[in-house]
Formats: C-alpha cells, sequence, structure tokens
C-alpha cells in the first residue's frame, strides 16, 4: 500500500439501504458495507457521491470529514464537537441499533455504573419491538434519537414530504411507546447525505449528527477480537469526538466499560448531544 494512502486513512461507511426493515432485511444491508481505503482528494470526491468519509491523518487527532465543520454547521450538523470541547477533551457517545441483539440491556448497564449519558439512534420497527428499552433509555437519561422510520438512503429522497414523513413517522412511534415528545437530533441511514437533506432537516428543527470516530463493528459473526478493538479505538480517540457504536456489536458490549474508564482516565469528560450547541 502506498505512503500516502496509509497516512491518509479514509472510512467510508455505506449501506444499501430497504424499504422495510426487518433484522434479517438490516444484516443484508450491513453485510453490505464496505471499508474503503482512500486518499483524501478521493473522500472528497465521495462527498459528492453523499457518503460520510474521514481521513485519519494523525493518531489522537480530529479526522479530517468529506465535508467541514464549517460547512455542516450552517445547517446545524456536526461531525465533532466544538472548540470548547476540544480544549475540555469531552466526547459524545452514541450508538446506533437497527435491531436488537441481546447487548442493550448490558450495555445501558455499563453506562448507569459509569454515569455517561449516550445516545441511541432508532429505527422503527426497533422502538415497536423492544419499548422497554426505549422507555428504559429514556428513563435513564439517555437520547434517543431519529434514525428514521424504514432506515432508506435518505440522499435519495427529493421530496421535502417524503422526507419529513421518514422523520416524523418514528417521532410517532416514540410518542406511543413513550409517552414523551421525541427529541429533534437525526443520524442519516448509511452515512448517506445531500445538501438538500441538511437543509430540510434543519427546517424540520433537527440537529445531524455524524460521527467522526467509527470502526468495524457490525459483522455478526466476524466480530472484532477484544485486543484489536481496544487498540484502534484508543489511537483514534480524540478531543470533541463523536463516537458510533453499534449496539448490536458482541464485542462492543464486553469492551464498553474497560473503553470507558480509559478515556477517563485520559482526561475525556462525556458529554449529551443535548449539550453540543
Amino acid at each position: 500500500m502506498k505512503k500516502e494512502v496509509m497516512n491518509a486513512l479514509v472510512i467510508t461507511v455505506m449501506l444499501v439501504g430497504g424499504a422495510a426493515v426487518t433484522k434479517n432485511q438490516i444484516m443484508k444491508n450491513f453485510e453490505k458495507k464496505e471499508l474503503q481505503v482512500q486518499t483524501l482528494s478521493e473522500a472528497v470526491n465521495a462527498a459528492a457521491e453523499g457518503n460520510w468519509g474521514l481521513s485519519f491523518q494523525e493518531e489522537g487527532k480530529t479526522p479530517v470529514g468529506n465535508a467541514t465543520r464549517e460547512y455542516l454547521q450552517q445547517y446545524d450538523a456536526w461531525f465533532y464537537g466544538t472548540e470548547q470541547d476540544v480544549k475540555d477533551r469531552c466526547i459524545y457517545l452514541t450508538f446506533d441499533a437497527g435491531y436488537e441483539n441481546g447487548y442493550t440491556p448490558g450495555i445501558l448497564d455499563v453506562l448507569k455504573d459509569e454515569k455517561v449519558p449516550a445516545a441511541f439512534f432508532l429505527v422503527g420497527n426497533y422502538m415497536e419491538e423492544n419499548p422497554d428499552l426505549v422507555k428504559r433509555m429514556e428513563a435513564e437519561g439517555h437520547l434517543v434519537g431519529n434514525h428514521t422510520m424504514h432506515h432508506p438512503d435518505m440522499s435519495a429522497i427529493a421530496s421535502k414530504e417524503d422526507f419529513k414523513k421518514e422523520l416524523e413517522q418514528l417521532e410517532a412511534v416514540y410518542r406511543t411507546v413513550t409517552g414523551s415528545e421525541m427529541k429533534k437530533y437525526y443520524r442519516p441511514p448509511q452515512g448517506k447525505y445531500s445538501e438538500e437533506n441538511l437543509k430540510q432537516a434543519d427546517e424540520l428543527g433537527y440537529t445531524t449528527v455524524f460521527w467522526s470516530l467509527a470502526y468495524v463493528d457490525w459483522y455478526e459473526n466476524k466480530q472484532p477480537a477484544r485486543e484489536e478493538a481496544l487498540n484502534l479505538l484508543n489511537r483514534r480517540i480524540h478531543p470533541g469526538a463523536i463516537v458510533l457504536l453499534h449496539s448490536t456489536s458482541k464485542t462492543n458490549a464486553e469492551i464498553l466499560q474497560e473503553l470507558i474508564q480509559g478515556w477517563k482516565q485520559k482526561g475525556y469528560v462525556f458529554r449529551s448531544l443535548e449539550e453540543l450547541k
């Protein structure tokens, strides 16, 4: 592999969305994810295709996104925290879930023990099939974010009404499950977006949340080894990070407490996305 590529590793997460979402269909989507190693210029080109991408250029430092923070902030969209967050060594822990794999109760136990707030970005079938877990997330002070009702490629939706429907249908399910109004934080399925999506979400009062740290944790039958996961996450953690983990991951459930404790020892402070301003 060329040195210039090694110095500019880029992870671009891509999922092929489906109209209806079941566990099997979500898994088929996960299996189609691709890990791409690209130069920084190639990552910029990926932005035109609507794929969120990152270039990790220096260990422990904020990666370069294929859209700048200044560009994203026009639409109240973020992939890492504020300059003050960077100074204060604050990080934001988030989880995505398209289905329940049995690990969320343990993850919630760890978060409670460690007094760490998190955000869970959920889709419609997750809420409908796991109302007790959703209610527990809310009761224990975590933010439940909007990952859309059906997990489609939102960048392919041109109609503002169709875009709005995907978010509002999930809001209605959350209202039925919890009796509360959903907080307006949105993560695009597949990490795919368009400028029009960013505008539409902003007009609907949503903060769009990408990420500045993620890793290949989604293969149910090919989970990363404990040491591999810890080494990679610890190398790439950085002040102001928005961390994306999948709550379906057995490895994540096993390493979470050690990971959190290690980051605390390094001086990191965990904040809720609701503090990201």
